[in-house]
């Protein structure tokens, strides 16, 4: 049981004007440890939401958005306790099924909470979301799906307000994959009268591991990792445990390091979760060991070029687009990288130019001709995965990089700088 009294999981209490400065050109060697997916773990805590009791779930990152996430699930009336990496969620508390704007806006995930919601207690209220400022990604394939299993859905004031007396199940088909729908249709339906089919359904292992765990709360999901989920609805779930699989993007991001700086080995990451990463960087010329919870990388003489398309799940992730084109400026040659999921999502480009990279960018396309020399300078991050590739071109340039708004990275990556030090980078963080 929960004591009386909850510590918090507040957001990364970084500021928000804190800058990385970045003395590059070291080799990066040693070991690192992958911390829990930031995408999976989101999610996972608003099914939750779906329980009448205390569900715990272990290798909870700290994040900005895992700490948002928490003051999400608190307003709505559960409540929370963290110890270590150990977050417990009582759920018999909820009772007030309405996510405000103030916290939806600084975070797309947070959308999550409208299918748990409405599915156990018939009416729910949540802002229409913010998070990236970079591409339209429209919530139009949630509602659509939330309207197919009886929701009736009504825009008032920037809030959805979706009500249904109990969902009734039915065969939803996505024009394209998409993982948040994919995740909340999941939820709405696992308690939905009669059975759901959801045809063109996301794969990606942060689903996977969501089915999973709504299966160990007596859920009945079959077809799990395939791109067609068969829900058949129970009337109630009970608690249950789960341990958050390895960030697949933060241990693509490493690899990168490994790939471009030295001899690096992640600990508890997933090959399996990485293929069409590990053959991408195979290409590159990158000497890879592979172990059951280990992975291992070593810097070659030179960076071959090797073109890469994003594609959905278990193609190459959109999420490691601008990390492949920070790695790709040191190439030996000319790579086009383009990006299918989001095409706009290209703000890390003239930040990247700063430091010396040779990109142009023609519309979904970014033509990267390497460079032997990056240079440090200031510059600028505008989301999660564009601060990562700075962070990287950062600490392959020769002398000083200033990367400011650092708080972009502290939404989606855990300790990155003292991560990247205990391998023997030079990089701190400063208040601006």
């Amino acid at each position: 049981m929960l004591p009386k009294t909850y510590q918090r999981l507040e957001p990364c209490t970084k500021d928000i004007m804190d800058k990385l400065i970045i003395d590059g050109g070291r080799e990066l060697t040693g070991e690192v440890n992958i911390s829990g997916a930031k995408n999976a773990v989101l999610p996972i805590m608003t099914a939750a939401l779906l329980v009448d009791g205390q569900v715990c779930i272990k290798r909870v990152p700290r994040l900005r958005d895992t700490g948002t996430m928490v003051k999400l699930l608190e307003i709505v009336g559960a409540r929370t306790e963290l110890t270590g990496d150990v977050l417990e969620i009582d759920g018999s508390t909820v009772n007030n099924p309405e996510a405000p704007y103030e916290l939806v806006k600084t975070m797309r995930a947070s959308f999550y909470v409208l299918g748990p919601l409405l599915a156990r207690f018939g009416r729910a209220k949540v802002s229409l979301p913010g998070g990236c400022a970079w591409g339209p990604r429209p919530v139009d394939l949630h509602l659509k799906g939330l309207e197919k299993l009886g929701a009736k859905i009504t825009l008032e004031g920037g809030y959805i307000i979706a009500e249904a007396k109990r969902l009734k199940g039915n065969r939803i088909r996505f024009e394209i994959s998409s993982v948040g729908a994919t995740g909340n249709i999941i939820m709405a339906a696992a308690l939905a009268d009669g059975t759901s089919v959801i045809e063109n359904a996301a794969r990606e292992p942060e689903i996977v591991q969501l089915c999973e765990f709504i299966n160990l709360m007596g859920g009945k999901i079959n077809g799990v990792g395939s791109d067609e989920l068969t829900i058949t609805g129970v009337t109630s779930l009970k608690p249950a445990n789960i341990t958050v699989i390895p960030d697949r993007i933060e241990a693509g991001t490493f690899l990168m390091a490994g790939a471009m700086l030295g001899d690096i080995k992640l600990i508890n990451a997933k090959a399996s979760h990485l293929t069409t990463v590990l053959d991408k960087l195979e290409a590159t010329g990158a000497v890879i060991d592979i172990n059951e919870d280990s992975i291992r990388i070593k810097q070659t003489s030179e960076i071959k070029p090797v073109d890469v398309t994003t594609a959905v799940y278990p193609g190459f992730p959109t999420d490691l687009q601008a990390q492949w084109i920070a790695m790709m400026s040191k190439s030996t040659g000319t790579a086009v990288i383009t990006d299918t999921i989001y095409q706009d999502r290209f703000a890390h480009i003239p930040e990247l130019s700063r430091l010396g990279a040779n990109i142009r960018l023609e519309k979904n396309e970014a033509i990267v001709r390497g460079t032997e020399r990056l240079k440090g300078a200031p510059v600028m991050s505008t989301d999660i995965r564009a601060s990562a590739s700075l962070i990287l071109a950062g600490l392959a340039a020769q002398g000083r990089t200033d990367i400011s708004r650092v708080y972009h990275i502290d939404r989606g990556y855990e300790n990155i700088e003292q991560k990247f030090r205990n391998l023997g980078a030079a990089i701190r963080r400063e208040s601006e």
